[in-house]
């Protein structure tokens, strides 16, 4: 009787470990004390694998659940392009610490904590109400796939992250 494994894979706990992760991230950008760069870099990848993850394997799944807001997962889709155009922005500030970089480092906190607040709030708690455990487990399982796919792709490069930008 072993369900610990594939709670594991509980595309919400998935999803908000990495949430806790891009928090993380923020803390080392922010600190002049940290490799800033070296956090950016991680946190880019970890931005765009996450959101390319979620929009292909999750968010189409969880809208034919009812009790999942439709409009919710629509506007998350919204909210990763508003994160990504932040995140380009912040990429092509050559001078890492500088005001300007600071300034877009806010911005870019900004747009990916609110959309953050409001993803664990609104979809993701639907998502536990409403969305059995084993098919949140398979969500997990197919949102982690996808995601490591993306992070080996080099998915964070500011060249990348322009292309999904421009669309």
């Amino acid at each position: 009787m072993s369900t610990d494994s594939r709670l594991d894979q509980d595309v919400v706990a998935v999803i908000l470990e990495d949430h806790r992760a891009m928090e993380d991230l923020f803390r080392r950008m922010r600190s002049i004390e940290a490799d800033r760069a070296a956090a950016l870099k991680e946190f880019s990848a970890l931005l765009i694998a996450h959101g390319e993850a979620e929009e292909a394997e999750v968010y189409g799944a969880l809208k034919r659940f009812r009790g999942v807001d439709d409009e919710e997962v629509e506007h998350g889709t919204e909210e990763h392009a508003e994160g990504n155009k932040a995140l380009l922005a912040l990429l092509e500030v050559e001078d890492v610490g500088s005001e300007e970089w600071d300034e877009r480092l806010e911005e870019l906190v900004e747009a990916v904590s609110h959309h953050v607040d409001e993803e664990e709030r609104t979809i993701l708690n639907g998502a536990r109400e409403n969305v059995p455990d084993e098919r949140r487990a398979e969500l997990g399982v197919a949102f982690q796939k996808e995601r490591a796919k993306q992070l080996a792709s080099g998915c964070g490069s500011p060249e990348n992250v322009r292309k999904i930008v421009d669309g």
